[in-house]
């Protein structure tokens, strides 16, 4: 897919997006809701492997297709490395109609002002650069906001987009994600607080670029269509933070304009010991439920 047509199928495309970003402290959790205990390997290298092959055999699977799944959002191990014939990560996800996305954030610092801001990304554009090398057409990068707090949040949301027109510089998609956490005591809030600032922050993109924005499904429904119908956003997407799949799946019908981008809800109920049919029926279960709650 060339980057137009790409862009075409993710601003009209049916279907979600997967998340298959896991990285660093993440990667033995997710590790073990697929059955693999600690003990199968034995360094970063081997853990890493192991979530290789994972992403390989969703990848691979005959469910895994275009027709429901638009985008894939990649760890930067596995956009550099290839499916078990040898093809390139990204390329074999374009041969499927699936558009790939890299994950370039490099963790968090301590909450302050209610919120988690992103640690510097020096080599941001390196990073970029060799997305674009492999094909990737575009990037993912998450905060946290965890109360209302006014400063916090505009700190969150702006800085988001600081490094959001950093990778429009690069030809880039950037997917802005500042997630307000499901355990808020102020969610409401603090998701009201989003929308007004990342109103005001679209305004710095320029005319005739667009970014993409991963939300926290809200509290009170649609209350992202102002930004689902921005002329400067290519797509709003959903993240499951921490529900099951089964209420994922019902609170984000329950929003206009918005696709799921899930990754534990997409993968709850893989498992490595699965046969192939035992994954691909597993596999197609949850996709053909987040394809169902993405299509309102």
């Amino acid at each position: 897919m060339t980057f137009d047509e790409m862009k075409d199928r993710i601003a009209n495309g049916t279907g979600f997006i997967a998340a298959l970003d896991q990285s660093g402290g993440s990667t033995p959790k997710a590790l073990a809701g697929y059955g693999v205990d600690e003990s199968a390997w034995s360094g970063d290298d081997e853990m890493f492997a192991k979530i290789h092959e994972m992403r390989c055999r969703i990848v691979e699977s005959s469910a895994f297709t275009g027709d429901r799944v638009v985008g894939a959002i990649l760890f930067e191990k596995t956009m550099e490395g290839c499916n078990p014939e040898g093809m390139p990560i990204p390329k074999r996800l374009a041969a499927k109609g699936i558009v790939p996305f890299l994950k370039v954030d490099k963790g968090m610092h301590d909450t302050e002002n209610g919120g988690q801001l992103m640690k510097p990304m020096p080599q941001l554009d390196e990073n970029c650069a060799r997305a674009k090398e492999l094909g990737v057409f575009g990037t993912k990068m998450r905060s946290v906001i965890h109360e209302a707090d006014e400063t916090g949040v505009a700190a969150n949301v702006s800085q988001q987009m600081d490094f959001g027109l950093q990778i429009l510089g690069n030809g880039l998609v950037p997917i802005l994600e500042p997630e307000v956490s499901l355990k808020s005591s102020t969610r409401a809030q603090a998701e009201a607080l989003v929308l007004a600032n990342m109103l005001e922050q679209l305004d710095r993109v320029p005319d005739g670029k667009q970014v993409m924005l991963k939300l926290t499904i809200p509290v009170e429904p649609d209350t992202y269509v102002p930004l689902v119908d921005h002329p400067k956003v290519l797509r709003v997407v959903a993240l499951s933070g921490g529900y099951e799949r089964d209420e994922a799946c019902a609170e984000l019908a329950k929003n206009h304009g918005m696709i799921a981008s899930f990754s534990r809800a997409l993968l709850q109920d893989l498992r490595y010991d699965m046969d192939d049919a035992q994954f691909d029926a597993a596999l197609t279960s949850a996709i053909d439920q987040i394809s169902a709650a993405s299509a309102t």
